[in-house]
């Protein structure tokens, strides 16, 4: 009797112990966790774009929308965003119905920000591609087939990116992507990265590189550099890029660009980019742009001219386009 009354209060016991683990769990996790913060922002555009008359533009115009909504909250101290984004054409893009570009942020604090991107999120070549002033497109922009072949590295899915920014204005970032095969990705993992500086008023320096290999054996370096300065109203800036193939023509692009500010709503562009390839003639783009904000409508208005398209010697081209955004 002695002994099975013991064994019954070790039981007894034990449960006392399970009971209070659970609550210290509870206790903690109710803690370390803060309320989500829903938020929501979205644009919808009207454009029309003509006067490319090789290219087919259908009727001209063309709608877009997209919504964004983000939940945040910290979780250990950690701040912690979900951002999604409805966009009506992202079936088209991305087969996932109306949902495009998807993200988890993981703010760092003072060790910087990570994001796990879905989809839609790109890395330091891709979001850098061109960053010259402009008040509307870039110069290689509208005008069908000639941002074939631009120097821009690579973007997939389940990417991951790193951001660290010093604060003397020395910023580091990292871009991955493992391997999916060539069907759903990339055949050979991808990886960039890109250095800016920005300790100095209005100016911003940067670089990057990245090896891409979509398909087994067609690697290639894809890099470049950029310096851009804002005085008064003004920004100015140039930009050179580079791609070298193992196993095709190396290009090689370089673009200037001008914007000025005439006051809060209005500001307008100039910009120029020329992309050399080996053995063909320079495709060599030119625009001007104006954009002006009332509230939350904006109008942006662009023209450009292109000769030698894609390279293709006396295949030159005019075209502009007008765009309205409305923000919500």
């Amino acid at each position: 009797m002695f002994n099975i009354k013991h064994k019954q209060g070790v039981l007894n016991m034990n449960n006392y112990k399970k009971i209070g683990l659970t609550a210290l769990a509870g206790s903690l996790v109710a803690g370390s966790v803060s309320a989500a913060e829903m938020s929501a922002a979205g644009t919808a555009t009207m454009s029309f774009t003509g006067g490319d008359e090789k290219a087919n533009h259908g009727n001209g115009w063309v709608m877009e929308d997209s919504v964004t909504f983000s939940a945040s909250g910290d979780v250990n101290d950690i701040g912690v965003t979900y951002s999604v984004e409805l966009d009506g054409d992202a079936s088209a893009t991305s087969g996932a119905g109306n949902v495009d570009s998807y993200s988890l942020t993981f703010d760092l604090g003072d060790a910087g920000t990570l994001v796990f991107g879905g989809h839609g999120t790109g890395g330091f070549m891709d979001g850098n591609d061109d960053v010259m002033p402009t008040a509307s497109e870039e110069p290689w922009d509208v005008i069908t087939g000639a941002d074939t072949s631009r120097v821009n590295g690579f973007a997939g899915d389940n990417a991951f990116k790193y951001t660290y920014a010093h604060e003397s204005g020395l910023n580091v970032h990292l871009y991955y992507v493992n391997a999916s095969g060539a069907a759903d990705g990339t055949d050979v993992s991808y990886s960039d990265y890109g250095i800016t500086y920005t300790g100095m008023d209005g100016l911003t320096l940067g670089y990057g590189e990245g090896d891409v290999e979509v398909t087994t054996g067609t690697k290639s370096n894809d890099s470049t550099m950029y310096a851009k300065y804002a005085i008064g109203g003004a920004t100015i800036g140039i930009q050179t890029a580079e791609t070298d193939n193992e196993s095709a023509s190396d290009i090689e692009s370089t673009g200037v660009g001008i914007s000025y500010a005439i006051n809060d709503d209005l500001t307008v562009s100039y910009g120029s980019n020329t992309r050399e390839k080996v053995g063909s003639k320079d495709q060599e783009a030119t625009a001007i742009g104006a954009s002006y904000t009332m509230g939350s409508l904006g109008i942006a208005v662009s023209m450009h001219q292109v000769d030698n398209v894609n390279n293709s010697a006396a295949d030159d081209r005019e075209g502009y386009q007008m765009v309205l955004t409305f923000a919500f």
